[in-house]
Order: structure tokens, then sequence, then C-alpha cells
């Protein structure tokens, strides 16, 4: 494989399948579904199909949330969708997100089926829907909005930038390590001078900004994502770990993060969620040995 320095780019790129990464087998450059596939439907209004990455994350947290708050609405049912193995390009999941990403949300609680994809839309939706979790008063909602949108806009620096070429590239790129380093610590610092001034994002209250910010941004600073902590000293950002502990003592959140989960302890992993006892049963099948 040529070196950075070497590449010249031809004048019409082309794709080579399996030019190594980690999501080699799986990213394309075309969109549509690969094979037929039904999704599974559960009970209740809310269909999830996600997976417990960051972006999984935000969603199940928000449901969690919206149930602890006690809207019997928002009682789901999240099913496993392996990226890995392309349950992304099925025919039914397309249908719900035509850009094959998790998470996908189908809301069966009306006459008609209502589909939402693009975890930011999914949060504004059910805050809507519920009335909880996004202000309704001018200025606050703007504050919120404008930082869960700076989640959705700055994410895929980290994410696809510094994350891909820090740990899952196939070859270690100094330019593209130190352009996406620099720019994950600048975000850092943007949240950090923001939470020296404010409890969360949008200011007293906790809203949809800190459940969309805090899977990224929170797992970073907790030393969660790509095992980068130390690489970004990421510990300087006191006002970021203030705010990443808090949130995650959330019964809610804790609750939320377990859901789709496929990675860490066992004991950390619901892989479907159908009922709020499936938590339980979940403890008690590990603590068992099942």
């Amino acid at each position: 494989m040529s070196s950075s320095s070497e590449y010249t780019p031809p004048a019409v790129w082309t794709w080579k399948q399996g030019n190594g990464g980690r999501f080699a087998n799986i990213n394309r450059p075309i969109a549509g579904a690969t094979h037929e596939k039904a999704l599974p439907v559960g009970k209740h209004p809310l269909q999830l199909y996600s997976l417990g990455t960051p972006n999984g994350v935000k969603v199940t947290v928000m449901l969690e949330e919206l149930l602890a708050l006690g809207h019997s609405g928002a009682e789901y049912d999240a099913w496993l969708i392996k990226i890995g193995d392309g349950d992304q390009f099925g025919s039914d999941f397309v249908a719900i997100n035509p850009n094959s990403k998790i998470p996908a949300l189908l809301d069966r609680s009306g006459p008609k089926p209502i589909r939402v994809f693009e975890s930011g839309a999914i949060l504004v939706y059910l805050a809507e829907k519920f009335g909880a979790f996004l202000p309704t008063e001018p200025a606050a909602r703007a504050e919120c909005l404008s930082w869960l949108f700076w989640q959705m806009g700055s994410a895929p620096y980290l994410g696809g930038g510094f994350g891909h070429f820090y740990a899952y590239a196939p070859v270690k790129i100094e330019y593209a390590i130190d352009r996406f380093a620099m720019e994950t610590k600048r975000q850092l610092d943007v949240l950090d001078r923001r939470l020296a001034e404010s409890e969360y994002l949008g200011g007293a209250d906790y809203t949809i900004a800190d459940i969309a910010v805090w899977p990224w941004y929170g797992g970073l600073a907790k030393g969660l994502l790509y095992g980068a902590a130390e690489f970004l000293q990421v510990q300087e950002y006191k006002n970021v770990q203030r705010w990443a502990d808090q949130i995650a003592n959330r019964p809610a959140v804790r609750r939320g993060r377990m859901v789709n989960r496929v990675q860490g302890e066992l004991s950390s992993q619901l892989h479907e969620r159908h009922d709020a006892a499936d938590f339980d049963t979940q403890t008690q099948d590990k603590l068992s040995g099942g």
C-alpha cells in the first residue's frame, strides 16, 4: 500500500473492495438494499432497530428517560441490528432508513406508521411527541437545539475522523491523526468552556442536547472510546468530566446504555429489550451464569 505522501489521486476515483480497515466489509459507494429481509415487530407502539453504539445509545437513553418520567406511551421494542453482518442493508431496514445507518425508529401508535431516522431527528421527534427534554421557551429551546446540532455536525470529526484513523485504519497516517486529534481536543475545549458556565449544555435543565452529546463526548472523557484517553489527555477537561459523571449516574442512562449493547462485560449487555423486566432478567441470568 502506498504511503500518503506517494499517493496521487487519479482523474476518476474507483472503488477498491477490501482495501483494509475495520469496516471494509460493509462500506460501499452505493445506497439501497442488498438483500430481502423482514424486520421483526414487537408488541409496543415504538419499534427501534439499533445497536449500542454512541448514536444508538442516544435513543435508548431517551426512551428510558421518558419511561422514568411516567410516559407509558414510550414503551418500546429494541431489536438488534448487527451492522458487521450487514443487517442495515436488508430491505425492511432500508425502507425505514434509506441511509442504512442505525438507529431507525418506527412509530406504529397512529393509523399509519411513521418512520424516523437520524439520531438527532429521533430525539426531537420523541421530545415533541411526549413534551419532555426540549424546552418550549424560545431562548432555551434555541440553546438546546444549537447544542444538539453542534453534536450532529461535530461527532463525525470524532468518529469518522479521529476514531477511524487512530483506531481502525489499516495504516497509521500521522497527518490524519494529528489533524483529527487537534479537532477533537478543540471540541472538548468547546464543551469544557460551556460546562464551566452551565450545569448542562442547554442551561440549568437536562435536555436532549445532553442525551445526544453524552454517548460520544462523555464516553470519550471516561476513556470508553478508541482507547485514546491518554493520547488526548481527556482528564484535563474537568467540567466535561463532572458532567459526564453526573449523567452516567442517572438510572435511565445506565439502563439505556445496556440496550442493544454487544461489547464489554456481559452484565452490561441487553441485546434486545421488550419490557422493563428484561433488565432484571438479564441481571439474574448473568449472576446465575446463564
